[in-house]
């Protein structure tokens, strides 16, 4: 089986996902930011505080090109990774890409939940968060459009919305494979 790269923006739900539709496959599941931090020891807020971000990108680039080498892995990368440098061509060469688009609405309700542990978003008022998602998202969508597959996830709430995204990420990837 070829290995499924993940990607979207922050709190899409890539990482719920990528988890379940690896136990599905029978697949490792990793995480990039995790990965990022294991492989150095640090916390992703760490690097950009010490190297700011093209240290980070560039971090984050060398350990993409490590981890998707990887044979039958489901990857949920960062939300940025697809945007720098050949990245997201990269992906698309080495795996099966998906994106899990969702509206800046499903994604503002998905950061509400977790502002606490999102530093970039720390302390933002609401229409402040609003604003930088739909900013960020502009920029970004048309990196993500570069996938193989798109997938939209308006919203995704719950468990068994983790569970049905997974079953179509996985008969999609089954029968392109």
């Amino acid at each position: 089986m070829k290995s499924i790269a993940i990607i979207g923006y922050m709190c899409a739900g890539k990482t719920f996902v990528g988890r379940e539709l690896a136990r599905l496959r029978g697949q490792m599941f990793y995480d990039l930011d995790w990965y990022i931090e294991h492989r150095y020891r640090k916390k992703i807020s760490d690097i950009f505080a010490e190297e700011g971000e093209e240290g980070f990108r560039k971090k984050e680039r060398s350990m993409l090109h490590e981890v998707a080498c990887f044979e039958d892995v489901v990857l949920s990368c960062g939300g940025g990774t697809p945007c720098y440098y050949d990245n997201i061509d990269f992906l698309n060469a080495q795996c099966q890409t998906f994106y899990m688009r969702a509206s800046a609405d499903t994604l503002f309700e998905h950061f509400k939940m977790s502002k606490a542990t999102r530093p970039m978003v720390a302390g933002k008022k609401d229409d402040e968060l609003r604003a930088l998602i739909a900013e960020q998202l502009q920029v970004r969508e048309p990196f993500y459009l570069k996938a193989q597959h798109v997938i939209d996830i308006n919203p995704l709430g719950s468990a068994e919305l983790v569970r049905q995204t997974a079953e179509i990420i996985q008969e999609i990837a089954a029968t392109s494979e």
